[in-house]
């Protein structure tokens, strides 16, 4: 039968029907919020193209920790900035780097955290790539050590979750057995597996300082046409020994969470990215769109696709909001 049998309608008629028959359900507890660790004391610069978000030391990211931990959120991911960039980014494995100061500081307050960090050269290079240059070229296997020892300092500072987001080939093999063989067999990978070489990420480069200074990132971030290549890339992944899989950025890429979604049975991340949080806080700085009803939209739609885990600038703001929904 169809109308006047059928009406949808009758179920969308109060809140609380709707919330009744609710098939996506945002909560603050599949929230990873972002925060960027840099050198010094009681610095907290805010990154310019990023409304709301800072540069912090370490003593001040456990100040916007304690926030995070009060709103539910149950982790937050670590980028660094050092203090001096070389060619093959030797800070980022330093004992005394400022992800390395931030997880201890995390764990010396006591914060109830996961704590998941970034692990990547591109901030840490005074070339600006994610890997060893050579010739102009980006090396693939000579990085893959660099890569696995920045992750084994940060499962020494107390990291949970390290998180590769090069693009080398066999990079979380690598970093999986340094950490193995260094009693780290705890330590999770949240490997992005599906990272794009995408135009969202130009806020990102300012809040971390790592846009590259000759050429682009396309030999080994992927192609933006690609799906299948996608599935390739996070099959490849897990065998080699990820934890979590992630398709970043988000917003463009729904179509992939989707596919990643149904063919693998894993947990699946997406990460919101800089450029899309900034394209909403513009357009609410100037009065052009709802910013609240705009970011529940934007993460219902990524948890709809699939992501049961979603690393979000807004995930402050969005864990308010939706504690009064």
């Amino acid at each position: 039968m169809t109308f006047p049998a059928h009406r949808p309608r009758r179920l969308r008629r109060t809140e609380a029907l709707r919330e009744l028959v609710r098939e996506t359900r945002l909560s603050p507890r599949g929230l990873v919020y972002p925060m960027f660790a840099c050198p010094g004391t009681n610095v907290r610069t805010e990154v310019r193209s990023m409304p709301g978000i800072f540069q912090q030391s370490a003593d001040k990211i456990v100040e916007e920790c304690r926030e995070v931990a009060d709103l539910g959120i149950p982790a937050v991911i670590l980028f660094g900035l050092p203090e001096r960039k070389d060619a093959t980014g030797s800070e980022a494995s330093s004992a005394e780097g400022a992800v390395q100061r931030a997880i201890g500081a995390i764990r010396k307050a006591k914060l109830d955290l996961i704590v998941i960090t970034d692990v990547c050269l591109c901030e840490y290079t005074d070339h600006g790539h994610c890997g060893v240059v050579k010739d102009g070229e980006v090396l693939n296997d000579p990085t893959l050590d660099l890569l696995a020892a920045a992750a084994l300092s940060h499962a020494r500072a107390g990291a949970d979750i390290v998180a590769p987001s090069d693009m080398m080939d066999g990079r979380v093999a690598a970093i999986r057995r340094k950490l193995d063989e260094n009693s780290f067999s705890d330590v999770a990978i949240l490997s992005y597996a599906a990272k794009y070489c995408s135009a969202f990420y130009g806020p990102f480069r300012d809040a971390a300082q790592s846009a590259p200074q000759f050429g682009d990132r396309r030999s080994y971030q992927m192609d933006p046409a690609n799906a299948l290549e996608a599935l390739r890339e996070i099959s490849l992944d897990l065998e080699e020994g990820a934890d979590i899989i992630m398709v970043k950025p988000a917003l463009p890429y729904l179509d992939v969470i989707r596919r990643v979604r149904d063919r693998f049975d894993v947990p699946v991340a997406a990460y919101n990215v800089s450029g899309e949080y900034s394209m909403v806080k513009a357009a609410a700085q100037n009065g052009w769109m709802d910013e609240k009803r705009a970011v529940l939209e934007i993460l219902t739609s990524i948890q709809r696709a699939g992501a049961s885990i979603i690393l979000t600038y807004h995930a402050k703001d969005a864990a308010r909001w939706l504690k009064t929904c």
